[in-house]
């Protein structure tokens, strides 16, 4: 597996995300023993970027990383988050970024982690009622007590991202990006290539659409979370079966999956992305990981470049505006 940097943090080119091991997605929670075995397999395949958060369950998700990565800590670059539970009361859900909750968020997610520091510790969405001023001097704080080693921001605006990065170094943003998600990862590149920091791609398969596994939204669990996104709304869902058409046209032309070309296509976008392709199978981390073989031709990355855009947004009125973007 090849190396990259995210802003100083030294990882493999392509991590795991565990999210849809313990909820959101079809499937969630119901094979933990599968989960644990895909966590460790990616880490035999080389992949050390690991990303869970507290509101994955919540709480839930860690707990199985943590045991995922017992005996092998530091084989881990173990990446979480805060900021979307209010340890006051509130509970999940709620915006809470206040550095009481910070410092609640960061003992709770150690513990069920069982480490004793995070290297990579995002606040998760902006919270609006606390200034990121205020949020990062408590992080740097917590760099200097060893509990954290870098600081990142998960779905930050430029301005956010700018006023955060003069507090403390921010080593990476998270946002979505792939084929279907080009906003507003490339938008915010410029910026985090001047300040030197790495961009995390969450849902770099779009949400599992890109792998062509999913042809009818019939195969979902009633709650699974993809049903409220308008992509996945009647009538846009069909139309974007078009450019699944598409990125198995280019898969078939590469010899590889449409998984493993549209991580590719992300992996050509620069040495300072690193795709986290969430699974919760051994097969399916075993296909991810051999992205990191697929090179991609100019021509290929041309009709990539040129696929059909999404009909939809890529996430409700509500969520979309808790992005900050």
């Amino acid at each position: 597996m090849q190396r990259v940097s995210l802003g100083g943090l030294d990882v493999a080119r392509i991590g795991l995300g565990a999210m849809s091991m313990s909820d959101y997605y079809t499937g969630a929670g119901s094979d933990e023993e599968e989960a644990v075995r895909t966590i460790r397999r990616a880490l035999d395949l080389g992949v050390d970027l690991i990303d869970t958060a507290e509101i994955y369950g919540p709480f839930t998700n860690e707990e199985l990383v943590g045991k995922a990565v017992a005996g092998r800590r530091d084989d881990v670059v173990i990446a979480t988050k805060f900021g979307l539970v209010s340890h006051a009361g509130a509970g999940p859900n709620v915006l809470d970024s206040s550095p009481a909750n910070v410092r609640t968020a960061v003992e709770g997610s150690l513990r069920r982690l069982g480490t004793d520091r995070i290297d990579l510790y995002y606040q998760h969405r902006v919270d609006p009622a606390t200034p990121i001023e205020e949020t990062m001097t408590v992080l740097a704080e917590l760099v200097q007590e060893g509990k954290v080693r870098y600081v990142g921001l998960s779905e930050a605006g430029a301005d956010t991202i700018r006023r955060a990065h003069a507090v403390h170094p921010v080593t990476a943003v998270q946002t979505e990006y792939s084929l279907w998600s080009r906003q507003p990862a490339e938008p915010l590149l410029p910026l985090l290539r001047e300040l030197g920091i790495g961009l995390v791609a969450y849902s770099p398969l779009g949400r599992g659409f890109l792998t062509g596994a999913i042809r009818s939204k019939g195969e979902f669990d009633p709650d699974d979370f993809r049903l409220t996104t308008p992509r996945f709304a009647d009538g846009n869902f069909e139309r974007n079966l078009r450019i699944v058409d598409e990125v198995e046209a280019v898969a078939a032309d590469a010899g590889a999956t449409p998984a493993q070309v549209a991580l590719a296509w992300l992996l050509a976008q620069g040495d300072d992305i690193v795709p986290i392709p969430g699974t919760r199978r051994v097969a399916r981390v075993e296909e991810n990981t051999a992205a990191d073989a697929v090179v991609l031709t100019p021509e290929q990355l041309v009709r990539l470049g040129a696929l059909t855009p999404p009909a939809g947004e890529r996430y409700s009125e509500h969520d979309l505006a808790r992005t900050g973007l």
